[in-house]
């Protein structure tokens, strides 16, 4: 449809404006708009499929998100110099977006729809992912593709105490809130953040904020659509798959919801087993068909799936009865072992339920550091967590093909809940990187991260501020008559066939990381503050279970792990420790066998020394102590002869300083030239004298270390 430019703008409490256009570019996708606030820009699109795919019965939406180099007037780093695969960074913002998109998409639509988000303008005061879901949301809205949004998500942190929306980056440095919140006009959707160990009734604030801003996010939207001449909010008419015919469907009800129903109250806690029997109950009903009597698979297995999800959630209402026979707020068994790997620097095990994860915590140098290479930030990352779910975790076969989106989600959500309790450089100087490999998974396999990483960093000796642990929440709640039940530590079908996965990160002062994302309309603050006083409890009970392992750090590092030791020197001697090429500190490094590294930080040198043992290191920080150390006069030093000529010999007594050892001060006798006496690369003993001010020469003497030829005969 070819229209004009139409701008919508949306006023920022501290007079910031955002400015939302549509129109001018990228007019053949089905919605496309641009958002911009300050310089940055972000160009979104949307674009579907008339018709679904055959025999597709879920929605293939795809979101992607790509920041271009060009915006911030920068070439790729990398060896083709054009951007690549998508970044971590670009997947989780990607991630933050589908997330809260997805749930509002009708049920039965299944045509194949992307959702693309660039990044076309960089400003360093803006960052763009509290923009992205609002781009994303916005192109939906003036597009004839069904949705029941508008939507849109902001950054929510607390700096100084007080509450702001979409701060910039300096000022978020400071915050000990920082929220990314995702919303309808009337209902939450998504939240995913990390605290600085908060309260719960802060967080709760924190959220209600966010969302008074979007609210007015959403009033735009929606006049843009109308100014567009969409109908917007109301969604479209989907294109449902071709569904059963009611009677078909009733007498399948009929025939197996009790038998289902009582499956799932007998409690079987083992997921394979209870699975085992579900299919018998199929089994079992299709081989007493008649010959006649064809069923189509994918039809019979999608009424047995709303069978299954019924039966389950009628018996958590009606008796509180889970699937695996716990009650509501009961926490799956926890057993962990800590040490479990003998040449690792870290490690852990750590079981709850049916849910397990190895972890490693590797200390490494600053050599060791991540680059971070990216349009809007750059530079280097001390901590990595890497998280890796197999496909034997699940008894399933899938090729190993690295990280998908889904494990760089639940490893960045593993690493803030972590990252708020590591120690300042000055107390840990090392590179950390810790190893989450999933070996079982049965719901909240990034929770159980949380608790095998803390108990790995204090295996290491890493002296964190407090343990961390996680627990994963749920939510059935039957929208009709407003009945509900929140859960503690769900299962995989309980996060499957639920309303909600409320992810809780924290130690036993506060919260430092959470995820939630919300299956249904209608989530009430008063559900929300239940949830997260039950996680509460959930998890201080699991820190109990952890403090049985090890409640605190080691007291030192165990042997194997290569050692870190710092010191300052004066800014003006970095240049004396590096030496003409780098040549005297690499001499250091091979006197000493110890990794040497310098830096500059705020007017002070800060050397690093990086080694397997104590005694290299040693070695190294005598090394540099003796050339950033100031000459004194009257002190004695060990000197190598360096040169000799008819005057003197020139004697390095420290390193890089060389002092003039004249002929008149090599012995108490007069000598007529140091043929024989003195040798180039002979150590002699030797006195700093006397240093010139003005030139800054040194005189040295070596009779004055030497007895008088009359004190000698006792004449």
């Amino acid at each position: 449809m070819n229209i004009q430019s139409i701008a919508k703008t949306i006023q920022l409490s501290d007079n910031r404006i955002i400015t939302i256009e549509t129109g001018k570019l990228a007019k053949q996708a089905h919605g496309s708009v641009v958002v911009k606030m300050g310089n940055a820009m972000l160009l979104a699109t949307v674009v579907a499929q008339k018709e679904p795919k055959e025999g597709v019965d879920f929605l293939p939406l795809y979101v992607d998100y790509q920041e271009k180099f060009a915006a911030a007037g920068k070439i790729p780093g990398s060896f083709l110099r054009r951007e690549g695969r998508l970044g971590d960074h670009e997947v989780l913002i990607a991630r933050l977006v589908d997330r809260a998109i997805r749930p509002l998409f009708p049920p039965g639509y299944t045509a194949e729809t992307q959702v693309n988000i660039s990044l076309i303008s960089a400003d360093e005061d803006v960052l763009p992912d509290a923009l992205a879901a609002l781009a994303a949301s916005a192109a939906l809205a003036i597009s004839p593709i069904p949705f029941a949004g508008p939507i849109s998500e902001v950054r929510v942190a607390r700096i100084d105490g007080r509450l702001c929306i979409n701060p910039t980056p300096k000022a978020l440095e400071t915050a000990d809130i920082d929220l990314i919140v995702g919303a309808t006009a009337e209902n939450i959707l998504m939240v995913e953040g990390e605290m600085s160990e908060v309260q719960e009734e802060e967080m709760i604030a924190a959220i209600q904020f966010a969302h008074e801003a979007i609210k007015q996010h959403c009033q735009v939207q929606v006049a843009l659509a109308q100014a567009v001449g969409v109908n917007a909010p109301s969604p479209v008419e989907a294109n449902p798959q071709e569904a059963p015919a009611p009677a078909w469907k009733e007498m399948l009800f009929e025939a197996l919801y009790d038998k289902v129903y009582a499956v799932s109250r007998q409690g079987i806690n083992n997921k394979q087993q209870r699975k085992e029997a579900l299919q018998a109950i199929a089994q079992t009903y299709l081989q007493s068909l008649p010959e006649d009597q064809e069923i189509a698979p994918c039809l019979f297995d999608d009424v047995f799936h709303k069978i299954e999800k019924q039966a389950v959630r009628s018996l958590v209402l009606e008796e509180g009865i889970r699937l695996d026979g716990r009650k509501l707020d009961e926490i799956r068994p926890i057993w962990t072992e800590i040490d479990y790997l003998p040449a690792a620097h870290g490690s852990s095990i750590f079981t709850r339920g049916e849910t397990q994860s190895l972890t490693t915590v590797t200390l490494g140098s600053k050599l060791d550091e991540q680059l971070i290479d990216r349009v809007m930030t750059s530079g280097y990352s001390k901590f990595m967590l890497h998280y890796n779910f197999p496909g034997f975790s699940t008894g399933e076969v899938k090729p190993n093909r690295g990280p998908a989106r889904r494990e760089i989600g639940h490893g960045n959500l593993a690493m803030r809940a972590l990252k708020k309790v590591l120690p300042p450089e000055e107390e840990n100087p090392y590179t950390l990187r810790i190893v989450s490999d999933i070996l079982e998974s049965n719901g909240s396999s990034s929770m159980a991260t949380v608790c095998a990483g803390s108990l790995a960093l204090m295996d290491a000796g890493v002296r964190i501020k407090a343990p961390v642990s996680g627990i994963a929440m749920g939510l059935v709640m039957d929208p009709t008559t407003g009945k509900y039940a929140v859960l503690s530590d769900i299962l995989g079908d309980e996060d499957h066939l639920g309303d909600m996965d409320f992810k809780v990160a924290g130690t036993q002062n506060g919260i430092t990381a959470c995820q939630m994302d919300i299956k249904v309309a209608g989530l009430s603050y008063q559900i929300l503050e239940e949830a997260l006083a039950q996680s509460k409890a959930g998890r201080l009970h699991i820190l109990e279970k952890m403090n049985e392992g090890i409640a605190k750090p080691r007291e030192d590092y165990k042997p194997h792990v290569p050692r870190i030791e710092m010191m300052q020197i004066a800014k003006d001697m970095i240049g004396a420790v590096i030496g003409p090429g780098g040549k005297i500190i690499q001499e250091i490094q091979r006197e000493s066998g110890a990794t040497v590294l310098i830096e500059e930080d705020d007017g002070v040198g800060i050397v690093k020394f990086f080694a397997p043992n104590q005694a290299a290191i040693t070695k190294a920080e005598q090394l540099v102590k003796a050339i950033v150390a100031e000459p004194i006069v009257g002190e004695i030093y060990t000197g190598k002869v360096k040169n000799v000529k008819e005057f003197g010999a020139f004697v390095e007594f420290m390193p890089g300083k060389d002092g003039l050892l004249h002929i008149s001060e090599v012995k108490w006798e007069r000598i007529a030239d140091l043929g024989g006496i003195l040798e180039v690369g002979e150590e002699i003993q030797v006195k700093l004298t006397d240093i010139d001010i003005k030139t800054g020469k040194y005189r040295l003497s070596r009779k004055a270390l030497l007895p008088k030829p009359s004190e000698a005969t006792g004449v």
